[in-house]
C-alpha cells in the first residue's frame, strides 16, 4: 500500500503538471489569437499609411501637371491672341493697300506712297523670325520616375525576415485591463508587448506598492505574462506596473493599473494543501477525513494583517481525533495536529471541553 500511493503521489504530482502545460497552452492559443489580430490590424494600418502616402503624392504630381498644362496653354493663347492681332493689322494694310493701288489720280497716289511703303516695310518687320513658330510644344517635360517604388513595394516584408536589427531595449509593455482582476486578497495582472516589437524579452518586472500608496517592490521577475500576487491586505488599494528587460537594459515602465481588494474574505478548503485522507465537497466548503491521525486542509485565502471573522460547523464528531480551527502559516506541518509547531495557533475541542494551543502549549481552557 505504501508503495502503491507513493507511486500515485508521483503521477498525482505529473498530472498536476500537466494540467498546469494545458492551462499555459490554453493561454498560449489565446495570445497567438490575440496577437494575430494585433499584426494584422497593424500591418492594414501601416499599408493603409503608405496607400495615404502615395495618394497624397498622386496629388502633389497632379497638381504638378495641371500647373505644366496650364502654363503651356496660356503661351498658346498668349501667341493666339498676338498672331491674330497682327493678322489683322496686316490684313487691314494690305486691303487698304490694294485700294490705294487702284488709284487712278498719279498726284493724289505719290502723296501717300511714301509713307505707306514705310508702313509696309515695318508691317513686314514685325513679323520676324521664329515669330512663327510655337513657343511651347504639345510634350510634357516630366517623366515620372516609379521603378525604384515599385522595386520597394515588390520588396515590402517583415523586417526580421530580412536584416537582423540593433538590439535595444524593450518598448513599454501593454497591461491587458480586462485580464486584470482581484480575488479576496490577491490579484491577478496580465500583460503582453506591443505588436509588431522587434526587440527581444528575456524577462519582465512586475512592481506593486504596499496598498497604502507607499513605495513600490518588486513582486515578480520571470518570463511569463500573467501573475497572481497573493496574501495581501483585505479593502487595500493596490497600484501596479510592469516593465521589460533585455540584455540591452531595462524597458520604461507601463502604465500603471489600480486594483482594489475585498472588503472582507470569502474563501472554501484549498485542495492543493489538502492531506490525501481528507475528503472535500459541497464546493470545497465542507471536510471529512475518518483518519485517527491528525491531518491538516488550509483555506484559499491568506491574511497578512487585520481583524477577521469566519464560522465552522461541526456536522459530526467522533471523539478522536480532536478537531482545530484556527490560522497558520503556508508551510505548516501537514500530519501534525493545528497549533503543536510554532507555525499555527489553533482552538480545539475534545469530547467536553475547548482550548488554545501553540506550539503544543494549551492555554486558556
Amino acid at each position: 500500500q505504501a508503495q502503491l500511493s507513493q507511486a500515485l503521489n508521483g503521477v498525482s504530482d505529473k498530472a498536476k503538471e500537466a494540467k498546469e502545460f494545458l492551462v499555459q497552452l490554453k493561454n498560449l492559443l489565446q495570445q497567438i489569437q490575440e496577437n494575430g489580430l494585433d499584426y494584422e490590424a497593424c500591418l492594414v494600418a501601416q499599408c493603409d499609411a503608405l496607400v495615404d502616402a502615395l495618394t497624397r503624392q498622386k496629388a502633389k504630381l497632379l497638381t504638378k501637371v495641371t500647373k505644366e498644362r496650364e502654363h503651356k496653354l496660356k503661351v498658346v493663347w498668349d501667341q493666339i491672341n498676338h498672331c491674330t492681332l497682327k493678322l489683322r493689322q496686316s490684313t487691314g494694310l494690305m486691303e487698304y493697300c490694294l485700294e490705294v493701288i487702284k488709284e487712278n489720280d498719279p498726284s493724289g497716289f505719290l502723296q501717300i506712297s511714301d509713307a505707306l511703303i514705310k508702313r509696309v516695310q515695318v508691317s513686314q518687320e514685325q513679323w520676324v523670325k521664329g515669330a512663327l513658330e510655337p513657343k511651347v510644344s504639345a510634350e510634357f517635360d516630366l517623366t515620372l520616375d516609379s521603378e525604384p517604388l515599385l522595386q520597394s513595394i515588390h520588396q515590402l516584408d517583415f523586417i526580421q525576415m530580412k536584416c537582423r536589427v540593433p538590439i535595444t531595449v524593450p518598448p513599454v509593455p501593454l497591461l491587458q485591463l480586462e485580464k486584470c482582476c482581484t480575488r479576496n486578497n490577491s490579484v491577478t495582472l496580465a500583460w503582453r508587448m506591443p505588436p509588431l516589437s522587434h526587440n527581444p524579452v528575456e524577462g519582465y518586472i512586475l512592481e506593486l506598492d504596499d496598498g497604502d500608496g507607499g513605495q513600490f517592490r518588486e513582486v515578480y521577475v520571470g518570463k511569463e505574462t500573467l501573475c497572481t500576487i497573493d496574501g495581501l491586505h483585505f479593502n487595500s488599494t493596490y497600484n501596479a506596473r510592469v516593465k521589460a528587460f533585455n540584455s540591452s537594459g531595462v524597458g520604461p515602465y507601463s502604465k500603471t493599473v489600480i486594483l482594489q481588494t475585498s472588503d472582507v474574505a470569502w474563501f472554501a478548503f484549498d485542495p492543493s494543501s489538502a492531506h490525501r485522507d481528507i475528503v472535500l465537497s459541497n464546493d470545497n466548503q465542507t471536510a471529512t477525513c475518518n483518519s485517527y491521525d491528525d491531518r491538516v486542509v488550509l483555506g484559499t485565502a491568506a491574511f497578512s494583517k487585520g481583524v477577521h471573522y469566519w464560522e465552522l460547523h461541526v456536522d459530526r464528531y467522533d471523539n478522536h481525533p480532536d478537531p482545530a480551527f484556527g490560522i497558520a502559516r503556508i508551510n505548516v506541518v501537514k500530519d501534525m495536529m493545528l497549533g503543536k509547531d510554532d507555525k499555527a495557533w489553533a482552538m480545539y475541542v475534545d469530547n467536553n471541553r475547548s482550548w488554545f494551543m501553540h506550539c503544543n502549549s494549551h492555554t486558556n481552557r
